[in-house]
């Protein structure tokens, strides 16, 4: 059983200031698999100030510092692709193959990205006889969910780390291995002490704390419409920039003059990817009224072909985190 209690604040693995634990949930079979430590504000200002005491130095690198320091991380990303696999279909029940093909190169994705725009990015812009430049916003908080959870930690990171940002990380207390491996990539990867810190918890404990922070700068938060109802009135107060990716239900229009059972054979098995759990899933399905009997014999001998089990298996689909 994974037990993950230390946090991760200006380059050390420290202790928690308070000895409060999670038990985490293996979905597959409703098992406990590992436990973590419940940071509070206490942790979390600890770690905004370790991010605003590396900013000024940061802030100040130059891109081809940058550059070296992401290929770094992406080369331990690379050594621990087996680790974060592993980890990802434990926590939140992605297939093997799913976690092997997807879930973990979505990650890598993003940190070859971030370079290579990186290489060309242009800071300073004349606009006629205006100059734009464009700098580090400061101390960012990220949340993250736990649905793709490297894909979503790496695409908030990533591009703080390229544009010279400091940065607080609160992955889900739902799926957080990944999150903790990714922290030791960063570390094994020797970011500055004090760029990339991370804390664990639950919204409450330290996404409350860090969405309201006066030394956090901007907040950028993944999740729930209602937990992010909460992140922006925690921001407002000190007019912090706020990015929000909220949740919804996405729909697929099958028209009558197109390819109609490619079409919805193709909407369900997207949607069946990740057991549903994605931003984009198209879990609606809008079709003619003439056309809904034949929809459904379609969308039924697309979901009959789906393997369901064990996702340490063979299995197509595997559990939904939670209810």
């Amino acid at each position: 059983m994974r037990e993950y209690l230390k946090f991760y604040i200006n380059g050390e693995w420290v202790e928690p200031t308070e000895a409060k634990t999670l038990d985490v949930i293996n979905p597959a079979n409703e098992e406990v698999c590992g436990k973590i430590s419940l940071g509070n504000a206490t942790d979390v200002d600890k770690a905004v100030k370790a991010a605003r005491a590396a900013f000024p130095a940061w802030s100040q690198t130059t891109r081809e510092e940058r550059l070296e320091v992401l290929g770094r991380i992406l080369a331990e990303y690379q050594k621990r692709f087996g680790d974060l696999a592993t980890a990802v279909t434990e926590e939140m029940g992605a297939p093997a193959n799913l976690a092997q093909r997807a879930q973990v190169p979505i990650g890598m994705g993003h940190l070859a990205t971030a370079v290579e725009v990186l290489k060309t990015f242009k800071f300073e812009e004349d606009r006629g006889p205006t100059m734009i430049v464009k700098e580090p916003i400061g101390v960012c908080g990220f949340i993250t969910p736990w649905n793709w959870p490297l894909n979503q930690i790496v695409c908030k990171v990533a591009p703080a780390i390229a544009t010279g940002c400091t940065m607080v990380l609160k992955p889900s207390e739902v799926a957080p291995f990944s999150g903790h491996i990714f922290a030791e990539i960063m570390h094994a990867a020797g970011v500055p002490a004090g760029v990339f810190n991370m804390v664990q918890g639950d919204g409450i404990g330290v996404g409350v704390p860090l969405s309201s922070h006066p030394e956090v700068d901007m907040v950028s938060f993944t999740g729930s419409t209602r937990a992010g109802i909460e992140v922006a009135k925690n921001a407002a107060p000190t007019v912090k920039r706020v990015a929000q990716e909220l949740g919804g239900k996405s729909p697929n229009i099958v028209l009558d003059d197109g390819a109609f059972a490619k079409g919805v054979g193709r909407g369900v098995a997207t949607m069946m990817t990740n057991s549903g759990q994605s931003c984009n899933a198209p879990t609606r399905m809008l079709v003619p009224k003439a056309r809904m009997d034949e929809a459904i014999a379609v969308a039924r001998e697309a979901v009959s072909t789906v393997t369901v089990g064990d996702p340490n298996g063979n299995s197509q689909l595997g559990p939904v985190v939670s209810e």
